[in-house]
């Protein structure tokens, strides 16, 4: 067979050659931008030889503080089929953590849209090879700061070179791209990706059985561009010739649901929180949107309570894939599809398995061990989740925790998980929130979804906290909705017919908002830190 290397820019060439009409759809803080990609390989091509003109070469970190939209999706390709290395940073991130991404990463230009110079300005001193500033923006005037030197994005693009050549000696093994974990705990840590491994992740988007991305698609990732790839929609969009719909900055529901109507969006992706404000918005008000267009919500980055997809699909008949993956993983690992012989399955015995994070997609491999050693698939045995293949990180960047997580050529993701005979993976928890009563083990995942499936539940978050007697007991909190009244004796008198007696939290707690992550997940640490506090007054 002949050797032929995986690369980012050979997934552009693909774009601009048989589809340079195909639109991307991109809204900045000024309005709607309308490009094809026959304009879109043409500036990319000029931001490449930009940063070439700025001293960026072969392996120079390149980093972005950027929304979702076309000059984020530029960097996207520019950037690494010249070699050099996209590194994406989470921009809700501690001031503190984004000095020492930067810093721990090495980079070397940074590309920031106007609203995140404040978080740099704040940080400047303390940044040791940051050697130039772009400015990502509409407006042809740079901005009021005291970063230095400084550059307009858009002047710089006019002066380049729209013909610029990318190299024909890249190594598929190349690094491309890096992303640093959300920092739950401790320091974040930082993934580096292969040309190889996003261009085979980006062919396993395309699979029918997976997300089935293709030509025909307008694909609308909502998911940050900077987390985890936006689940490498925008490099499999792009390679496949999709159309784009890129959300911009400061997204509500009602913007989403309005950019889904009008630009027809066919796929779409985001954590539980994006769908739980959209089916809201949709509850109050359907009859303003036509949703019809849509065949998959993908769902990942927590567990999807099983009364919202039924919700999505039943009231307002929108399709829902229930994902799983992480940062170390590029992401995808598994998708709750149906096989064919369970498609003739009552509807609550179907929405029971898609609930469930799904089965590995071709090319990867899955196992789950525990103290005991490998767990069998049984859909009851809990172990930790362990995963392997071509697009999986086989350590951290410059971190001595690889050590901990990378063993016998496998990631062990500190999911807590069974898998059924099938081949059905369900997430029980992770290893750290996990509630330990008695000796044994209480799945906080099961105790939300079961609260959010309560009619005037709107999110549910369970953690444990101390107890004297039996080392943990799980708590709950909870947030209504909207002008909705519900006592704790309902909820408990809810979940009891579904929970053995010592399930069942200790107590329930009304709150106005459940902290979340910089990615959109529950915040279980500071939670547990307030529900302590509150059972401590």
């Amino acid at each position: 067979m002949m050797e032929g290397a995986l690369l980012i820019n050979k997934m552009l060439e693909r774009a601009e050659q048989l589809f340079p009409k195909k639109e991307i759809v991109s809204r900045t803080a000024s309005g709607i931008t309308r490009l094809n990609y026959s304009e879109l390989g043409k500036r990319t091509r000029r931001l490449s030889s930009a940063l070439e003109k700025l001293g960026v070469g072969r392996g120079d970190k390149v980093a972005t503080l950027a929304w979702n939209d076309h000059r984020h999706l530029e960097a996207y390709f520019g950037i690494p089929s010249m070699g050099a290395v996209l590194h994406t940073i989470n921009i809700r991130l501690s001031p503190q953590h984004i000095a020492y991404i930067i810093n721990h990463a090495k980079d070397k230009v940074l590309l920031v849209d106007p609203m995140f110079l404040p978080i740099l300005e704040a940080i400047k001193d303390e940044l040791s090879t940051v050697e130039a500033h772009i400015i990502l923006s509409d407006e042809p005037q740079l901005p009021d700061t005291t970063l230095a030197p400084l550059y307009a994005y858009e002047e710089l693009l006019t002066d380049a070179n729209p013909n610029y050549e990318y190299p024909n000696d890249l190594d598929e093994h190349d690094p491309a791209g890096m992303c640093y974990t959300s920092a739950t705990t401790g320091l974040p840590k930082g993934v580096v990706y292969s040309h190889r491994g996003l261009a085979l992740h980006s062919m396993a988007l395309g699979l029918a059985d997976s997300a089935a991305i293709s030509e025909s698609d307008v694909a609308m990732p909502v998911v940050p561009m900077f987390h985890a790839n936006a689940w490498g929609m925008p490099f499999a969009a792009t390679w496949y010739g999709s159309t784009q719909v890129l959300p911009g900055p400061s997204f509500t529901p009602e913007l989403l649901a309005n950019l889904i109507t009008q630009e027809k969006v066919t796929i779409t992706a985001g954590v539980p929180t994006i769908w739980l404000g959209l089916l809201k918005e949709l509850d109050a008000n359907a009859e303003q949107y036509d949703m019809s267009s849509l065949r998959a919500v993908l769902c990942g980055g927590s567990a999807a309570p099983k009364g919202m997809i039924q919700a999505f699909e039943t009231k307002h008949k929108i399709p829902f894939i229930h994902a799983y993956g992480m940062t170390e993983t590029t992401p995808l690992v598994t998708l709750s599809r149906l096989k064919s012989h369970q498609e003739d399955l009552p509807y609550d015995e179907k929405l029971e398995i898609r609930a469930k994070q799904g089965y590995v997609v071709p090319g990867l491999e899955i196992k789950v061990v525990n103290d005991d050693g490998e767990v069998e698939w049984n859909g009851e045995d809990m172990g930790e989740l362990l995963v392997r293949g071509p697009w999986i990180a086989e350590e951290y960047y410059n971190d001595e925790r690889s050590a901990e997580a990378f063993r016998d050529g496998w990631l062990y993701t500190g999911d807590i998980v069974t898998i059924d005979e099938e081949g059905v993976m369900k997430i029980a928890d992770r290893t750290k929130d996990l509630v330990k009563s008695g000796g044994e083990w209480i799945s906080t995942i099961d105790l939300e979804n079961v609260l959010m499936a309560y009619e005037d539940v709107f999110e549910a978050a369970v953690v444990g906290v101390p107890h004297p007697e039996w080392q943990e007991r799980p708590i709950a909190a909870v947030v209504l909705k909207p002008d909705a009244t519900v006592s704790k004796k309902e909820l408990f008198e809810f979940l009891k017919p579904q929970f053995a007696n010592w399930w069942l939290p200790d107590d329930i707690i009304f709150m106005d908002e459940i902290p979340k992550t910089s990615v959109g997940k529950f915040q279980k640490n500071r939670l547990r830190e307030q529900l302590q506090d509150y059972l401590t007054v």
